[in-house]
């Protein structure tokens, strides 16, 4: 499908599933998109208090990484936030329910002037190269810029999911449900992503954000691996009869299973020739990568 660049200055159109009454998508979609969108004069403002990145400094045809963090700073979602134009804000999230985080942020609205809606489900699919963090798009297709191909909303699913694998061998995270509201961001990397700042002012978890970046102590981070046996996300891991981390996405490829995983640093330490051998179930994991907090 045809895309035009826009420029920063312009926004970005977008089409909602609603607003074309007669159109049906394929079921089930693979990978569908979870999305929604934020607008309305106090949009930015909003999300600048309520999520982990600097959301004010966020350009129109751009992304960024960002969290929505609970007091405790633990993750309650990871998404890609898109500013589409002056007062309109769209999430991409990288895990869990539009749906159901749409309903936990109004709880935070109080008299903001704005509005949240969860859109319907569409397909995400590989695209072509596009510079990271730039937004592309017509109003069928939204194209979120990955530096070496792009993400695609679409509402034609072509079954191209070759960004999974790409963006778990850059160490982007993709939370699996039972991993919500579990992990601190120097588990996820979030640092690293620019997806949460300790220079912007108050949101939720920023005090816990700000203890650890100088103080450190954490005690969990991310690492690439390859896996002996198939396995699922949101699995945990498993070693001298302790849990000591988890699993989030996890693809069979012709070369092995690889995954990303979260795991204590204590059981790093004890790596030897890169495998660890005495995980549950005769799981041996090899260590590929280790991503700063």
């Amino acid at each position: 499908m045809r895309q035009s660049s826009t420029t920063l200055s312009q926004p970005i159109p977008l089409v909602l599933e609603s607003d074309r009454p007669n159109l049906t998508l394929p079921m089930p979609i693979p990978f569908p998109a979870e999305t929604l969108l934020l607008e309305g004069p106090d949009a930015i403002a909003f999300a600048q208090g309520q999520f982990s990145s600097k959301v004010s400094s966020l350009e129109i045809g751009q992304w960024q990484f960002s969290a929505w963090l609970d007091p405790q700073g633990r993750v309650r979602a990871l998404f890609q936030l898109a500013r589409l134009a002056d007062d309109r804000l769209l999430l991409l999230l990288r895990g869990g329910s539009a749906a159901a985080l749409v309903d936990a942020l109004r709880r935070f609205v109080f008299r903001s002037k704005l509005t949240l809606t969860a859109l319907p489900l569409c397909a995400l699919t590989t695209g072509p190269a596009q510079p990271i963090h730039a937004i592309q798009g017509e109003a069928e297709t939204l194209s979120f810029g990955c530096g070496t191909h792009s993400m695609q909303i679409t509402i034609e699913d072509d079954g191209n999911d070759a960004w999974r694998l790409l963006q778990l061998r850059a160490g982007w995270p993709w939370l699996p449900t039972q991993i919500l509201n579990e992990l601190l961001p120097p588990a996820l990397s979030l640092h690293r992503l620019h997806a949460v700042a300790i220079d912007k002012g108050c949101y939720p978890g920023q005090e816990i954000v700000a203890r650890l970046h100088y103080r450190g102590g954490h005690k969990r981070h991310l690492h690439g691996v390859t896996l002996s046996q198939m396995a699922s996300p949101g699995e945990a891991l498993r070693f001298d009869g302790r849990e000591v981390g988890c699993l989030l996405d996890v693809i069979d490829t012709d070369s092995g299973v690889e995954a990303l995983a979260v795991l204590s640093d204590d059981v790093f330490a004890q790596v030897a020739n890169g495998r660890l051998n005495a995980f549950e179930d005769n799981l041996v994991v090899s260590l590929d990568t280790q991503w700063p907090a």
